[in-house]
Formats: structure tokens, C-alpha cells, sequence
């Protein structure tokens, strides 16, 4: 049976929950004849891949999912980019503020997604979630975490496939921003990315789909 690691961030930046892991622990445990393991990632620079890498060592998986929350965004990013660099707007949950700084000194420059990205958006599309492709991961720990994440692919475990999920704020989350603050529900949120891992279990190359941005 294929095994599936996914993880989600704990809350930050003055929210109460983060809908990252809200939503991954709404998932069944089984999607598609795949087993799905979940796990709870301190959103802290450093430890977050700590975690990540002592799930993997444990776990054993096939392919590698990291989840974190986008607020302000409309629908569900699949990431397609991570980059070597950590630029905190605000500190993490240890009080860490890094900035201009490479994640990893002897890692790329950046690093693409080994997972099918384009069927992911497109059978998340399919069943009525707002979906789209990114190529920006930010500079916070979401991105230093998918970046570790491929990095020890890279270097380490070259049999796994892994990537980066981006979800919005939850409905929740959303009572008390301004007018106008994008949101999903968490039942939304995890139907979209249940439907990420049927794609993932489905394509074991990506599909040629037009969905680049002009800016």
C-alpha cells in the first residue's frame, strides 16, 4: 500500500488555529488505497524540518505533502517553487526573525516540486475547489519547510516524491478580518486536498495544462 506523510503547521502570527492542520486532520486515513499519516509541524525555522525529517525516517513514505496557511489567498496554491532563502516578515513561534538568509549553504538555489502539481489544481477544479498553481512558496517558514523538505529528497531519499500545499484562512479566521478577506471552510479545505492526493495517487508524471500567471 502506497503511504502518504502530510503535515500541517500549528498556529501563528496571532491566530488561534491554523487551518493547515485543522483541515489535515479532517482527512480519512486511508484516500485511494493509499494509507495517509498526519503530523503536526511547529512553525519555527529549523524545527519544522526537524519534525518533517524524524516523520520521514519513522514513517517510511512514498510521497510527502507539507500543508501551511496563505491568508489572503482566494483558493487552494499547490506550490511549484521552494527557494534557498528566509526573509521573516514576522518572528516565528520562538521568536526567530531571520532575514537574508540561505536555508540551506549547501543546497540549489531552489528546488521544483516532484509531485504532479497541474493534475493536483485540476482535479481539485473538477470538483468545485478554487485551485491554483504557485510559484511563490513566500520566505517564511512554509517555504523553508518545503525547501528542507526537497532538499532531503535531493540529498537523501530520492525515492520520495514531495511538495507544498497552500490553503486560506478558514471561515473562523475570517470573522474578525476587514471586508473582503478571502476564506474557505475547513470541510472544503480538506475535500480539496483529499482530492490533491487522488491526483497524486493517479499521475505518476504531471499533466501539460496552461496555468503559468503574467505577473
Amino acid at each position: 500500500m502506497m503511504k502518504i506523510l502530510i503535515t500541517g503547521f500549528d498556529p501563528f502570527g496571532g491566530e488561534s488555529v491554523n487551518p493547515a492542520y485543522e483541515a489535515v486532520k479532517l482527512l480519512p486515513d486511508e484516500i485511494g488505497g493509499a494509507q495517509i499519516v498526519k503530523r503536526e509541524v511547529p512553525t519555527v525555522f529549523g524545527k519544522s524540518g526537524t519534525v518533517l525529517e524524524e516523520a520521514i525516517l519513522t514513517e517510511q513514505p512514498d510521497a510527502v505533502i507539507c500543508v501551511g496557511q496563505a491568508g489572503g489567498r482566494s483558493g487552494i496554491c499547490v506550490e511549484k517553487t521552494a527557494i534557498n532563502f528566509q526573509d521573516a516578515r514576522i518572528p516565528d513561534n520562538e521568536n526567530q526573525q531571520p532575514i537574508d538568509k540561505p536555508v540551506k549553504e549547501d543546497g540549489e538555489t531552489a528546488y521544483f516540486a516532484s509531485l504532479p502539481v497541474k493534475a493536483m489544481v485540476a482535479e481539485m477544479r473538477k470538483n468545485g475547489i478554487p485551485a491554483f498553481v504557485s510559484y511563490t512558496a513566500g520566505t517564511y517558514v512554509c517555504n523553508e519547510l518545503m525547501y528542507t523538505l526537497l532538499y532531503l529528497i535531493d540529498k537523501k531519499y530520492q525515492n520520495i516524491r514531495g511538495g507544498f500545499i497552500h490553503v486560506p484562512f478558514s471561515m473562523e479566521q475570517a470573522v474578525d478580518k476587514p471586508i473582503g478577506t478571502p476564506c474557505m471552510s475547513l470541510e472544503s479545505i480538506a475535500k480539496g486536498l483529499e482530492c490533491a492526493i487522488l491526483a497524486l495517487i493517479g499521475h505518476s508524471e504531471d499533466i501539460s495544462a496552461a496555468m503559468g500567471t503574467t505577473h
